[in-house]
């Protein structure tokens, strides 16, 4: 059966901007959809985020999509699967230290970047080129300079959901079409 889990970032829960908009659409074309509440928020922590992400189930039609902090989640997922899944979407991704004053937790010091590449058969990094947060079309081309695949950057999106710069985002239809 179509799966898809996705991955909320920092400060987020699974009601958070367009994930329960996503969430509704796959439904509706046949898609089974979990939105993991993952724990302390707004200090995303890989050691406390990945186990939980783990126990989802993985299939061969698994459909990953992650947001913000959830991006450095996918990948490190992607890094642990024992068999590959049919997509991952990252949102305002990144995989990089923006700032090294401020260490996050939820980035893995290295990532098995073939390891990543052969645990999914199409990647799409969707980035702005005006993310207030680094997470912008720079950070999306050094990921995809790493895995390949798809890199779509629009224009003066922003983060693509924050509450801080009033981006409700509530809707994202360019994921429907991507995933269904």
């Amino acid at each position: 059966m179509k799966n898809a889990i996705i991955f909320h970032g920092t400060g987020c829960n699974p009601d958070s901007y367009w994930q329960p908009y996503l969430k509704r659409e796959l439904e509706k074309v046949g898609f089974e959809v979990s939105i993991p509440a993952l724990p302390n928020p707004n200090r995303p922590d890989i050691a406390e985020w990945l186990p939980i992400a783990l126990k989802e189930n993985y299939s061969a039609e698994t459909v990953l999509v992650g947001h913000s902090a959830g991006c450095p989640l996918v990948l490190s997922v992607l890094e642990n699967l024992k068999n590959p899944v049919k997509q991952a979407i990252l949102v305002a991704g990144y995989a990089r230290l923006k700032d090294p004053k401020y260490p996050e937790k939820i980035l893995q010091d290295q990532y098995d970047w073939d390891k990543i590449r052969k645990n999914v058969d199409e990647i799409i990094f969707i980035n702005s080129d005006n993310d207030p947060w680094g997470c912008d079309d720079v950070e999306g081309r050094y990921m995809f300079d790493q895995l390949g695949g798809t890199q779509i950057i629009l224009h003066g999106e922003g983060h693509m959901g924050s509450t801080k710069y009033n981006q409700s985002y509530e809707e994202f239809p360019l994921l429907v079409k991507l995933i269904a």
